[in-house]
């Protein structure tokens, strides 16, 4: 979520169905390699659902970019978590709906619901991507509340500088619950045209328009914001049962680093094996 809530429907959480479950366990058993030898470019994706059976909703709104530039294939890829450095203020991200609508505890005192589920996912694909071969890193910053996004150590100044040393920075999110969520997406970088990581990503997940709410400070920065989905529904109840919790975390970490491994192998991408970046010195652990 990135701002406020605002009203916010009332719906009835809806258990994770046995159908769904065998689903997403039938696509965890497709590795990443697997699924991106089906698909040779990125002209060759096939359509995705508008509603995802786990993920909910993909972004309905207007896609007006394209993401066709190459990329290196060494590129130092950045993972964060959403909203690391406002826990306790304002935009600290959405309670979810079993928090905020139907009084559950949340899964960490002192932190939102989607910033555990962020922390959970970006550490999941980091640790995934290396082992894919990906240049890829984790980064937490030193304390959870910042009250200035551009200090050091925040998502923000971390994410604009390796992003403005050509590196990729991706930070996860999880849309708002009910009426004030869009959906799964990604809102893209806005400091230099659009990638083919972009457009991959785009069109694992959606897309979202490139000045979507006048342009937010992360784009503005360099860095890619992925809402992998509204914490609703099956998507919040499949991550909070303690039996598909981790089955769940896994298949969004595939496809993530499916979709950044297509990106970085589309036409136009440089062969090179690598950029000769190091990524910003980063922690590999949550805390």
């Amino acid at each position: 979520m990135l701002s406020p809530r605002s009203t916010e429907r009332r719906h009835r959480v809806i258990p994770l169905a046995t159908a769904l479950i065998g689903l997403a366990a039938l696509q965890l058993s497709l590795p990443a390699a697997g699924r991106a030898q089906a698909v040779s470019s990125l002209g060759g994706a096939a359509p995705a659902p508008a509603v995802d059976p786990l993920l909910g909703p993909r972004s309905a709104l207007p896609k007006d970019w394209v993401g066709s530039r190459g990329v290196t294939q060494g590129i130092p890829i950045l993972m964060m978590a959403g909203h690391a450095d406002a826990q306790g203020i304002g935009g600290s991200g959405t309670s979810g709906e079993a928090v905020g609508l139907y009084g559950a505890p949340p899964m960490r005192p002192g932190i939102s619901d989607e910033h555990y589920w962020c922390l959970q996912v970006a550490h999941a694909v980091a640790v995934l991507g290396r082992q894919r071969g990906l240049n890829i890193n984790f980064h937490i910053p030193p304390v959870r509340t910042m009250l200035s996004g551009d200090e050091a150590g925040t998502n923000w100044s971390v994410g604009r500088d390796h992003a403005a040393a050509g590196g990729y920075a991706l930070e996860i999110h999880f849309d708002a619950y009910g009426s004030s969520g869009v959906g799964s997406g990604l809102i893209p970088p806005l400091h230099r045209p659009f990638s083919t990581i972009d457009e991959s990503l785009a069109q694992e997940f959606g897309a979202f328009p490139m000045n979507f709410r006048d342009r937010l400070g992360g784009p503005k920065r360099g860095i890619a914001l992925l809402e992998v989905g509204k914490l609703e529904g099956p998507l919040e109840a499949s991550l909070r049962d303690p039996r598909t919790r981790e089955r769940t975390i896994k298949y969004i970490a595939q496809r993530i680093v499916y979709a950044l491994q297509r990106g970085i192998a589309a036409p136009g991408s440089n062969p090179a094996a690598a950029m000769g970046q190091q990524s910003p010195q980063s922690q590999s652990q949550l805390p």
